[in-house]
């Protein structure tokens, strides 16, 4: 049974910075293209960003694209996402999932939350 658990969310002050982590448990990690997906309260899921099985191939959203950053770590089974120059509608609860570009599909995980504010 696919597991996976993100963490690292906090309350943080715009402007600065965060590392989420989620650890991955019962799927080949190695193989998985894998993504992050945030949902802020009352809006629908939005993907954030995408990593291929390699790290070769990335992709984010524009309204993160220059400040969030996804990586991978296949011998931790350990998917990141430092995000810097955090601006309040960044706050929302943040998910991994294996899925693809612009995919919104996650779960079961219990995601972890950002909270951006001054």
């Amino acid at each position: 049974e696919m597991q996976l658990a993100e963490s690292g969310g906090d309350w943080v002050q715009p402007g600065r910075s965060l590392r989420l982590s989620c650890v991955a448990s019962g799927l080949d990690f190695r193989w998985a293209t894998m993504i992050w997906v945030r949902q802020a309260p009352g809006k629908d899921p939005e993907w954030v960003a995408s990593i291929n099985r390699s790290g070769t191939s990335i992709d984010y959203s524009d309204s993160v694209r220059g400040r969030f950053t996804i990586s991978r770590d296949n011998n931790k089974n350990t998917l990141y996402l430092q995000m810097d120059s955090l601006k309040p509608e960044d706050t929302a609860v943040y998910y991994c999932a294996q899925g693809g570009v612009g995919s919104t599909a996650t779960g079961p995980s219990p995601g972890t939350q950002v909270t951006v504010s001054s």
